[in-house]
């Protein structure tokens, strides 16, 4: 017995020391692995990178920058659908275990002793872990540490904070080539164009099976192995009780249905506006905040505005591009012994550029030339197999001048375009070499609707419409005579239109403008002068009242921001841009008011702050809580004026004349009020048109990006104002014929438009409204002044030689 007693009193000692050493060991053992744990607190703080996305004014998506596409959705926001088919694939006991799974442990390792394949046993939590504060090495230090960390965030965070965490930043794969998608919301976006409340079972299932290995299951190259795993996963739901048996069964049937979203139905349009957003953000925030900070930006764009903008700069390009011959095919392919479709589909094609398409000749027999289109891609990226054929007639290639055997030869790659004339005919297309650029805006906000940069972002990311620095010409025009009007001319002040020379200085050469006919028409009123873009009797004029008061007035506009103060920059030889034209422009338009033009109508943070707002115009009485018999709320805008609304005016009226008798009378045929002005530079190198309605401006330009000229008879009036005509015919169509404006002060009498003098009251045609400020009115009549005398050397018109017509 006493033996007995000593054995168990042994057993105790030997236990106890075994204990204490197992104890001890562990100690150290977990002293050791915690030394370097990262600190699992700054999960509380946590912010994941979300992608900033860029709305049009409708609402629709135009662009998305993050280097991890996430959307991240709080746990209340998360389906149970999702919920139940994630927690079924990667940790059914997630809910009751404590970080760490130990039924998960023995089930893996009895799996993989049993079937040979690796069957891991980590827990969400864990995942968590290893996801946010761990590398993804594979070793056992790592593994330990992971385990650690679970147990410490279990005693942290609530189950629905981990499992929040989790589907945010879990990477589901690849769908869309450079798209990195990141949690549930994204992916369920990017796989099936839905969100995530609009999931079936079948397709949160599909989900639940890629954090294994989204390349094992891509739904295209994996097909059969992603359709196993999700029909495991839909058992596995049923098993824990999600769905029932019957739904686990209609599921099961169920294809894959992956449809990768059009994510940007506007990006073709808009790929000059969106580049110009992101590159402002960039500037504003920074590259972090733009990628990773979850910007929601609300643009200025209209995208049925934007599309009209586009097509009419492509039309009004190609239109050009044709008159002047076809140019023959860049690329040609052999076709001896090889599948055509592969041929054409190894070419390089402009995607933005729809509905051209590009296709390789066949044949030209008979007169008709037979071609293949390019074969489209499937979603997968793979080239597909169908083959699409066409033919092109003789009207197709009647714009080139040539027969069709002429034009084209077997084995060219052309760009066509189908026409309406029946099914499967084309007709040849080329890319233009000339370039340019369109920008709508609203005048009295700077908010711009439209801008295109040129005829392809893809061939070139240079944006004429805001980088392009090139000379106005005559569109400078109206800057100087709104700073005459505004000093003391009125629109019936009668200037020289006769030769003048200036001299330059000893050693240097005298300048001698001239109008852009050669020819000079003797003394004519002011409004004249505009209308008919008399470049004599601008520089008379810019001479009177001289060129340092001009740069300041430019200044004003934002036209340039230090004009040299010499005067063949009253012709419009300094560069500026499409965005400043259309800007100073506007400024006409409303009466004389500072804008800035901006893309952006406001910009709220990740949580919903807005941190940037355009419009910062005081509302007074907006927030009044009902109406108890005050005044209706009023708008007060505090910006500065920066012309004479009286002068604005005069200047809109004017320019009226431009349409209605001057240089862009194609206007006149959209039947609504239109001002605007045309410009041809030095040479016709470039052609400009810039105009509005009381609501809507716009500026177009047209020129190469080597500078050369457009041709001999190339004006503003012939090249650009056509495109602004086919845009505004579109953008106006609905819209009433509203009259500008005229401000209080203003007096409308009926002068002599010839003389300027006031019309007698028998005096029939030739006569027109014009506009004075108080005290202006034209005498009752008038007198021709003598011819100029000789006009005193100007050195600073040294500057520069030759005429901006």
């Amino acid at each position: 017995m006493r033996f007995i007693l000593r054995f168990f009193a042994f057993l105790f000692s030997a236990g106890a020391v075994l204990f204490c050493i197992a104890a001890a060991f562990g100690a150290f053992f977990y002293w050791k692995y915690s030394q370097d744990l990262p600190d699992h607190a700054a999960l509380a703080n946590y912010e994941p990178p979300v992608m900033t996305r860029v709305h049009a004014a409708d609402g629709s998506l135009l662009a998305e920058y993050a280097h991890e596409r996430r959307l991240y959705l709080p746990i209340q926001a998360m389906p149970k659908i999702i919920v139940a088919a994630f927690l079924s694939a990667e940790d059914k006991n997630f809910y009751k275990h404590g970080g760490i799974d130990p039924e998960g442990i023995v089930r893996a390792v009895l799996t993989n002793a049993q079937s040979g394949k690796k069957q891991g046993a980590s827990t969400i939590t864990q995942q968590v872990a290893k996801n946010f504060l761990l590398s993804a090495e594979q070793t056992y230090d790592r593994k330990i540490k992971e385990a650690l960390i679970a147990l410490r965030i279990e005693s942290t965070y609530s189950k629905d904070k981990i499992l929040e965490l989790y589907l945010n930043e879990i990477f589901l794969g690849t769908i869309v080539p450079g798209r990195n998608l990141h949690g549930v919301g994204a992916a369920a976006l990017d796989y099936f164009g839905k969100s995530v409340h609009e999931l079936t079972i079948n397709e949160a299932a599909y989900l639940a099976a890629l954090p294994k290995g989204p390349n094992n299951y891509h739904p295209y190259r994996k097909t059969q192995a992603a359709l196993a795993r999700r029909n495991e996963i839909i058992g596995l739901m049923a098993q824990n009780g999600y769905i029932t048996a019957d739904e686990a069964t209609e599921a099961k049937k169920q294809p894959l249905g992956v449809n990768p979203r059009v994510a940007f139905p506007n990006a073709a349009n808009a790929n000059y506006f969106t580049e110009e957003v992101r590159r402002e953000i960039s500037e504003r925030y920074g590259q972090s905040k733009l990628y990773e900070g979850g910007l929601s930006v609300r643009a200025t764009l209209d995208p049925k505005m934007q599309a009209w903008a586009r097509k009419a700069l492509i039309d009004g390009l190609v239109r050009y591009d044709q008159a002047r011959g076809w140019r023959g095919a860049d690329h040609k392919v052999d076709l001896t012994g090889r599948d055509w479709g592969l041929a054409v589909s190894e070419m390089p094609a402009l995607g933005d550029i729809a509905p051209w398409r590009l296709a390789v000749v066949l044949n030209t027999n008979g007169g008709v030339a037979q071609i293949g289109l390019q074969p489209k891609r499937e979603a997968s990226g793979a080239i597909s197999k169908e083959r699409e054929t066409g033919s092109i007639t003789a009207e197709g290639v009647k714009w080139t001048g040539r027969p069709v055997a002429t034009a084209l030869k077997p084995g060219d790659v052309v760009y066509v375009e189908a026409m309406d004339t029946g099914r499967g005919t084309y007709r040849l297309r080329q890319k233009p070499e000339i370039s340019g650029a369109i920008v709508a805006m609203d005048p009295y906000t700077g908010r711009v609707h439209a801008m295109v940069g040129g005829f392809s972002y893809e061939e070139s990311e240079f944006n004429r419409a805001t980088q392009a620095m090139r000379q106005p010409g005559s569109s400078f025009k109206p800057i100087v005579y709104s700073a005459a009007l505004d000093n003391g001319y009125t629109p019936s002040s009668v200037i020289q239109d006769s030769p003048i020379t200036i001299e330059a200085g000893p050693g240097q050469e005298a300048w001698s403008p001239s109008n852009y006919d050669g020819k000079s028409g003797g003394p004519h009123t002011l409004r004249y002068g505009i209308e008919h873009s008399k470049n004599l009797m601008t520089v008379r004029l810019a001479k009177d009242i001289g060129m340092p008061l001009i740069a300041e007035y430019a200044r004003r506009f934002g036209v340039y921001d230090d004009l040299l103060p010499v005067l063949p920059m009253s012709l419009g030889a300094g560069e500026t841009t499409v965005m400043r034209m259309v800007t100073a422009y506007s400024m006409l338009a409303n009466g004389g008011r500072r804008i800035r033009p901006t893309l952006i109508d406001r910009i709220q943070d990740r949580t919903g702050e807005t941190i940037y707002r355009h419009d910062n115009r005081k509302c007074v009485g907006c927030d009044a809580e009902k109406w108890s018999g005050q005044d209706e709320p009023k708008l007060v805008d505090e910006s500065e004026q920066v012309l004479d609304p009286l002068t604005a005016y005069q200047m809109v009226s004017i320019m009226e004349g431009v349409v209605q008798r001057g240089t862009a009378t194609i206007l006149k045929q959209i039947g609504k009020p239109l001002a605007g002005k045309t410009g041809t530079t030095n040479d016709a190198k470039d052609a400009w048109f810039v105009g509005f309605s009381p609501d809507l401006a716009v500026g177009v330009y047209l020129g190469f990006d080597k500078p050369r000229s457009l041709g001999d008879r190339a004006t503003g009036g012939g090249l650009a104002a056509p495109i602004a005509l086919d845009f505004l015919k579109v953008a106006l169509k609905d819209k009433p014929p509203t009259p500008f404006r005229v401000p209080p002060g203003i007096k409308l009498i009926r002068v002599n438009a010839s003389s300027g003098t006031r019309a007698g009251s028998g005096e029939g045609g030739g006569t027109i409204l014009e506009a004075f400020k108080p005290g202006t009115a034209p005498p009752d009549a008038y007198v021709a002044p003598p011819p100029p005398a000789a006009v005193p050397p100007d050195a600073g018109a040294a500057a520069q030689a030759g005429g901006v017509y």
